[in-house]
């Protein structure tokens, strides 16, 4: 499996259905399992972005799939970032 991290931005209808359903965040990650995407861990942060996700997926592809269908909900703007292990990192510039 490899790993992304995945910044989102909440639009102003994403802020609002939060504020009414905060527990609409569990049932996202819920919906990115059914999609093949596990949530490993998960932070709400302060400045550009809302929320930091480090995400296992398959592939890429699996990723734009949930690019796709989150963003065309127009509740959220997400940024997909691949990661590397550094262990992987390191055996593979050596």
């Amino acid at each position: 499996m490899a790993h992304y991290v995945i910044l989102s931005k909440l639009t102003d209808e994403g802020r609002k259905t939060l504020k009414k359903k905060p527990e609409r965040v569990m049932e996202v990650n819920k919906e990115l399992e059914d999609m093949g995407v596990k949530v490993q861990q998960q932070f709400a942060v302060m400045g550009e972005y809302d929320f930091v996700n480090i995400v296992e997926a398959p592939d890429n592809e699996t990723i734009m799939k949930m690019s796709v269908e989150l963003g065309s909900r127009g509740s959220v703007q997400l940024l997909s970032l691949p990661a590397l292990p550094v262990d992987d990192f390191v055996k593979k510039t050596t």
